[in-house]
């Protein structure tokens, strides 16, 4: 039996944390340890607690490290520190992550994945969403290309709108686009109004696009996931890690990188943490643009 580590006894916000097991791999294919996921949290905290502000947050956890048993996390866990703020919604006590020091606890706990929904609580109520999401789930062969091309659509019919969007590259297979609303509709409205969009765009390209969740339609295909706006559901926070073989990131990109892998078949990728530690925190947050 190996000897028990100490904790890391650290102080981030003027909290005081018990860091374990820093050198757990927790991806096995690339060697990342919790050490490691802690940093990147630390290092991106700005741009993702700027998206999880005022959202509760649901979390993917992996004690073991991908590829072993994970589990979704919805209520705040039983020993949490009180100053963790959490608030019952729904009959579920969830957490919120306001500080640095709150994301590198729920890291500790090899939460990986960050997940939000489309509304912020606000004042002990749940607001009108303030974002739409289209989810664009590539079935084989179709990749990232394909979705760059449907990606493109959707920003031009809503920038017709007036509304703002930014695509994320998922982390998984495919793209998620965001835009920003002015949270005069409600959920089941703007559920309703991505069903119809997704449903036009695969009248004008049926060849390339469905709505349908069928699995059988979706080959070689782009599924705009619409349901993604119901109340009740959540989608990966942008800037979050993902619980894959590698430490793949949901990054926002700019528009000008879609509209490359048009040109550029290919040119197109899921980036890691250490692409975004490298080449992203130096550039302005492409999620800026949905920020009220």
């Amino acid at each position: 039996m190996s000897p028990e580590v100490s904790p890391t006894v650290v102080e981030v916000d003027g909290r005081t944390l018990r860091l374990t097991n820093l050198d757990k791999i927790l991806y096995p294919a690339t060697e990342t340890t919790k050490g490691e996921v802690l940093h990147y949290y630390a290092s991106v905290a700005p741009r993702i607690l700027a998206q999880t502000k005022d959202r509760p947050v649901t979390r993917l956890r992996f004690p073991h490290g991908v590829g072993k048993l994970e589990f979704f996390e919805k209520n705040t866990p039983s020993g949490a520190p009180h100053w963790i703020e959490r608030e019952e919604i729904d009959k579920v006590t969830y957490p919120f992550v306001y500080s640095v020091a709150a994301l590198s606890y729920f890291a500790n706990l090899a939460s990986l994945e960050f997940h939000t929904p489309q509304w912020r609580w606000r004042d002990g109520e749940r607001e009108n969403p303030d974002r739409i999401v289209l989810d664009l789930d590539p079935g084989a062969p179709a990749g990232l290309d394909e979705c760059a091309a449907v990606a493109v659509m959707l920003r031009e019919l809503l920038g017709s709108l007036g509304w703002p969007s930014v695509p994320v590259t998922s982390g998984s297979k495919g793209m998620q686009i965001y835009a920003r609303l002015d949270g005069t509709h409600s959920s089941d409205d703007i559920r309703e109004f991505a069903r119809t969009l997704a449903e036009k765009l695969t009248e004008m390209r049926p060849e390339l696009i469905t709505a349908k969740m069928t699995k059988s339609l979706r080959p070689g295909k782009v599924f705009i996931d619409w349901s993604q706006n119901v109340a009740a559901k959540t989608t990966i926070t942008p800037w979050s890690l993902r619980g894959r073989n590698r430490p793949f990131v949901a990054t926002p990109r700019t528009w000008d990188e879609i509209e490359t892998a048009r040109t550029k078949p290919g040119s197109l990728r899921q980036l890691d943490l250490h692409d975004v530690l490298d080449e992203r925190l130096d550039r302005p947050d492409p999620m800026d643009a949905l920020l009220r």
